[in-house]
């Protein structure tokens, strides 16, 4: 609360994810004025920016959305390794352009110990994070958000769609929206089934075919069923569905690069 009152009236580079909502929910507890910024575009899921957009209207903040286009840019069109920073420094830039006061993102102090390429382009734009600035890291602004009310504490991270691609694969606006169609569905069917929380993502694997990974220690028959016909629904076939430790990651850890 403190440190938000010292900044004073603030914009928000604002994803609709936990972390940046939490900011947003705390600006408003601390009754400092805050403007939202949503960066949109192929590369993010249009659900993602529907939730964005109604949570926004729900607290009567002021929202701007930007699209951008990231599949313009040569690092990101072509698949190379410094898709993230370049897209996150394009991202922040146009966003910096329509700032009123000090700009924030969400950044917690989880994300220090994980591979963030965005994060050297907040250091070249001098963008607060006043939730890793405060050492708070993800569980315990999951816990600040149950004890203050703020609805929908479990939400879970949902990387930008050009993460399902491994390094060196050129993304299409085709594929992207493939992708979105295929998560939105599966987000869906996890729901039906009690699971509205379980992180998953549906990515190319390195053979050339897709793979939906599902953070969880045993898939059920009944369950891969459910997702299958999900998948197939969205015009995915011959998907292979496996259950992972942990989904974030997975091409980063094979040198392949997945924040």
């Amino acid at each position: 609360m403190d440190r938000l009152q010292i900044l004073g009236r603030f914009t928000l580079g604002y994803s609709g994810g936990i972390d940046s909502r939490f900011l947003a929910h705390a600006a408003i507890h601390a009754r400092v004025p805050v403007e939202l910024v949503h960066g949109t575009g192929p590369h993010i899921a249009p659900d993602e920016t529907a939730y964005a957009a109604r949570w926004a209207e729900g607290r009567k903040l002021p929202l701007r959305l930007l699209y951008i286009d990231p599949l313009q840019l040569p690092a990101v069109a072509q698949g190379g390794k410094g898709r993230c920073y370049v897209c996150k420094r394009h991202l922040f830039e146009q966003m910096a352009a329509v700032t009123i006061g000090p700009f924030c993102d969400g950044s917690n102090a989880s994300d220090a110990s994980l591979f963030r390429p965005g994060q050297q382009a907040l250091r070249e734009f001098g963008i607060h994070s006043p939730l890793a600035e405060a050492g708070l890291d993800k569980p315990w602004i999951r816990d600040l958000a149950r004890l203050t009310g703020l609805e929908h504490p479990g939400q879970q991270a949902r990387a930008c769609l050009l993460t399902r691609l491994p390094y060196g694969v050129p993304p299409t606006q085709d594929v992207l929206s493939s992708l979105a169609r295929g998560e939105h569905l599966i987000g869906n069917a996890l729901a039906v089934e009690g699971l509205a929380e379980t992180p998953f993502r549906l990515r190319l694997g390195n053979a050339g075919h897709y793979e939906l990974h599902v953070e969880t220690p045993s898939l059920s028959s009944g369950l891969r069923e459910v997702l299958g016909k999900a998948l197939t629904e969205a015009g995915f076939h011959g998907v292979d569905i496996l259950a992972m430790a942990t989904v974030s990651g997975y091409f980063d850890q094979q040198g392949k690069g997945d924040p």
